[in-house]
């Protein structure tokens, strides 16, 4: 911090005092506050570039933006046909197709926000050259638009819920503040695969193969009893199912979504708040930590693209 003395009406700027940890704590928060300022005087901008990934998305098709409908219905057929037909490993599962799309519709919102943010600064190379905004309006914005897709494509989801008679559960109404867990988990996420890509631009192709590993480590067409409750290694005792939700928070959000929608009607068991509590916290971390990075690098980002 900045010690500043006056000489009449002469101010002189002396050597930075070091901070203590409330001063420290204070600019932390008075740059976040900063931050958010500036974003919300861009909002406009931010509607805007919603609407252009939306378009872009969509020029050229046929159906448009009811591809937000028909490509998790798509998916959950290929997946109901594969696990209870050809590989019957799924007719133990009640509703095996709403069952699919409580874990589908979610990891498709989350993986296809981050392959897209992974190049959002890079792709607009000629605006962040040549104009000054917020530059986390790019990877931000991206996720917003697949967050539009997933509303919209949940009214495949109920559709299938009225069909197959799944009692609704009160605790569906913990519906929107599971959406927001995982959306700033997924802005977090975006943020630092955005700047890595800025400098690294391997980080595509490395992640596709990562989002693929990631895709078949979190239980979206398999019940987490499927896998075994413990594992002894080297002698230490691991219980599997505790560390896959610590560890992956997408499976701990699926797990989430899929109680809440998937439960067992009014009355029934309320989603794991303790995970779900520990889930809300790691994706505040992410997200500080890739607004920390971003920030911290978003200034030599003309330079590099």
């Amino acid at each position: 911090m900045a010690i500043i003395k006056r000489h009449g009406d002469n101010l002189t700027i002396l050597a930075d005092a070091p901070m203590n940890f409330g001063q420290r704590v204070a600019h932390v928060f008075l740059s976040i506050g900063d931050h958010l300022s500036e974003l919300w005087r861009y909002r406009e901008l931010v509607r805007n570039m919603v609407i252009r990934d939306l378009k872009v998305r969509y020029r050229n098709s046929t159906l448009g933006v009811l591809w937000s409908l028909g490509n998790p219905l798509l998916m959950m057929l290929v997946f109901t046909l594969v696990f209870t037909v050809m590989a019957p490993g799924g007719r133990g599962i009640e509703k095996f197709p709403v069952f699919v799309l409580c874990g589908l519709m979610p990891w498709n919102m989350f993986s296809a926000s981050i392959i897209g943010c992974i190049g959002s600064i890079v792709q607009n190379a000629p605006l962040v050259r040549k104009v000054y905004f917020p530059r986390e309006i790019l990877p931000i914005s991206t996720v917003l638009a697949n967050l539009v897709n997933f509303a919209l494509a949940m009214i495949v989801l109920f559709v299938f819920i009225l069909v197959f008679r799944v009692p609704l559960s009160i605790w569906m109404l913990f519906l929107p503040v599971v959406v927001a867990v995982q959306t700033i988990f997924t802005i977090g996420v975006g943020l630092i695969l955005a700047t890595a890509n800025v400098f690294y631009r391997d980080t595509q192709v490395i992640m596709d193969v990562l989002v693929m590993a990631w895709f078949f480590m979190t239980p979206i067409f398999y019940p987490m009893e499927m896998l075994p409750q413990s594992y002894v290694f080297m002698g230490l005792e691991i219980n599997v199912w505790r560390w896959m939700y610590i560890l992956n928070p997408m499976a701990s959000l699926v797990g989430t979504y899929r109680v809440i929608l998937y439960g067992t009607g009014f009355g029934g068991a309320p989603p794991a708040f303790d995970f779900f509590l520990r889930t809300t916290v790691t994706s505040l971390a992410v997200l500080a930590i890739g607004a920390a990075l971003f920030y911290r690098y978003s200034r030599v980002f003309g330079e590099e693209v």
